[in-house]
């Protein structure tokens, strides 16, 4: 029995909305990651791009943990000044992170868990 490999021209990619509401923001990132790149079809390919498209709705209403709003500390990312190269100095709070539109907060995970 050889491997399936799946062609460029045999995938079919669907729009799949994910309501955010209530969700914790890892497991967010980890359910659209997936949805992505595809890896939850039995027909997925590393080297081809076999993902669903994702629109996350309610990006706001998702929700951390604890007390990561208070002290959760970003050290980079699209959230944050722009590292460079040296250390020290904390850039921004999750507070601060999340007074910023939804749409950048949806993008986060996308930055970080997507190739």
């Amino acid at each position: 029995m050889k491997t399936y490999s799946a062609k460029a021209a045999d995938i079919e990619k669907k729009w799949v909305t994910i309501d955010a509401t209530g969700l914790v923001v890892g497991r967010l990132a980890s359910i659209v990651a997936l949805r992505l790149r595809g890896k939850h079809k039995p027909t997925y390919t590393p080297h081809v791009d076999d993902g669903d498209n994702v629109i996350v709705v309610n990006a706001a209403k998702a929700v951390l943990t604890g007390r990561k709003r208070e002290k959760k500390i970003n050290h980079g990312g699209p959230l944050s000044r722009a590292h460079r190269g040296k250390g020290g100095g904390a850039h921004a709070s999750a507070r601060t992170a999340w007074s910023r539109p939804a749409r950048k907060l949806a993008r986060l995970p996308r930055c970080r868990t997507s190739p």
